[in-house]
Formats: structure tokens, C-alpha cells, sequence
């Protein structure tokens, strides 16, 4: 059994950083690839990004492309989730999830996660 657990939110003022943490315990093969999504009042659930197991791989959604940057350390089975420059619309409901696929790839769709964290609240606003 794999448990996710986020931390590291809270009130940012626009144009602040905050850095979201993923912390990963319990029965896992290796290191699992993860991917970080979030739930704005109102919306459906959207993929923000993703890290493959070694970290070589990542994808992110074009809102926030040079802005959020997903790092990992295996030896301290955490992810990391780096966001600068954040926006109002950046307000969400931040969680992780893994999935352990045959290669060293990442995927942005929801539907291959199995494992979820509790989420972490971001509120951007001055």
C-alpha cells in the first residue's frame, strides 16, 4: 500500500513562490513516476504536470510552462513541486499521485493514477 501526503501550502500574494512537496511511504517497486494535478473552485480536476521515476522526464501544462518545475529525490522518497510567478487563476487544490509504468515516462492523463494524496490547499491573493 503506497500513501501520499502533500505539504507546503498556503496564501501566496501574486507573483510569489511556494513549493509544494510529495511525500511518498508504504509498499512501492521502485520509485514511481508522479504526477502533480489541481482543482480550482469550480473546475474539473487538471493534470499540471509530471516526473518520471529517475526525474529524467517531465511534462507540464502550457499555463504553467516556465513557471512551476517538478524535481525529485529518490533517496528521500519526495517529490517536489516549484512554482514561481503565481497568478490568482494558480488557486487550487494542489494533489499528487503515482503510477508505475513499465519505462521511464510520465503521463498528464488522470485516468493511469491509482494512488492519490489528500491535497494541499493554494490560495493566490493579495
Amino acid at each position: 500500500q503506497v500513501q501520499l501526503v502533500e505539504s507546503g501550502g498556503g496564501l501566496v500574494q501574486p507573483g510569489g513562490s511556494m513549493r509544494l512537496s510529495c511525500g511518498i511511504s508504504g509498499r512501492t517497486r521502485g520509485s514511481p513516476a508522479l504526477g502533480w494535478f489541481r482543482r480550482a473552485p469550480g473546475k474539473e480536476r487538471e493534470n499540471v504536470g509530471c516526473i518520471s521515476r529517475s526525474g529524467a522526464v517531465s511534462h507540464y501544462i502550457n499555463s504553467v510552462k516556465g513557471r512551476f518545475t517538478i524535481s525529485r529525490d529518490n533517496a528521500k522518497n519526495t517529490v517536489y513541486l516549484e512554482m514561481n510567478r503565481l497568478q490568482p487563476e494558480d488557486t487550487a487544490v494542489y494533489y499528487c499521485a503515482v503510477e508505475a509504468p513499465a519505462i521511464d515516462v510520465c503521463f498528464q492523463s488522470d485516468g493511469r493514477y491509482l494512488t492519490w494524496g489528500q491535497g494541499t490547499q493554494v490560495t493566490v491573493s493579495s
